[in-house]
């Protein structure tokens, strides 16, 4: 395992390109500040991720990106209100050893249980590229894009297209009762025909459960 001096890059981070693409971006975005420079600096050697990428910059330098008014939760170290670090929320998932190398990493999901991870060779398709596991189909499916334009997406795309099948019309209103670390059970789920999205039950579950009772019956 590298070490913190090894993982800090201070001849070309990347925490100010991420900054950038953070004032350019089209969809709302806030950034939430790191923890302690001890829990930071952990998450950062237990992720194995240099400062020169942007991923390693997220999470060396900020609690976790919000984005669309918290629809889109990607991690850093920790905060508040996005109580995961990556790391921690990878052990036990996609990994079990420190250092072990994953199959696939995840960094980020959506309030209705959609997980976004980089495939590292576990998930079947392009090495490097960032995968979605779909609500509304129950399976993984590449984005063809690497964690960098995958990045640069999440603040400029059109996420009201990209959503527009799993979102409902007091969606926002409703975020304002949730933490980053839950989500919204939806029944029937989206996979499944049924009433349109405002008439289905939505319940707030844990990020946990929402993972398990999503993908978690996909690994098993």
């Amino acid at each position: 395992m590298k070490t913190l001096q090894e993982l800090i890059n201070r001849d070309d981070p990347g925490w100010p390109l991420v900054r950038q693409w953070v004032a350019e971006a089209t969809n709302p975005v806030e950034i939430l500040s790191p923890p302690e420079d001890a829990i930071r600096e952990q998450a950062l050697v237990n992720a194995q991720v240099t400062t020169r990428s942007p991923m390693g910059a997220i999470i060396y330098e900020s609690g976790g990106i919000l984005v669309d008014h918290g629809w889109l939760r990607i991690l850093g170290s920790g905060h508040p209100r996005l109580p995961r670090s990556l790391p921690d929320w990878n052990f036990g998932r996609s990994f079990s050893v420190s250092g072990e190398q994953p199959s696939f990493l995840l960094f980020a999901d959506d309030v209705v249980g959609g997980f976004f991870a980089v495939d590292g060779g576990g998930l079947g398709f392009e090495h490097g590229k960032v995968c979605y596991f779909a609500p509304d189909t129950m399976a993984w499916e590449s984005t063809e894009k690497g964690y960098s334009d995958f990045l640069s997406w999440c603040l400029r795309g059109d996420l009201v297209k990209y959503y527009e099948t799993m979102r409902w019309p007091t969606w926002k209103e409703e975020l304002g009762s949730i933490g980053g670390d839950q989500g919204f059970s939806i029944y029937p789920f989206l996979i499944s025909e049924g009433p349109p999205l405002e008439a289905r039950h939505r319940e707030v579950i844990s990020v946990l459960e929402l993972y398990d009772l999503h993908v978690g019956k996909l690994q098993r």
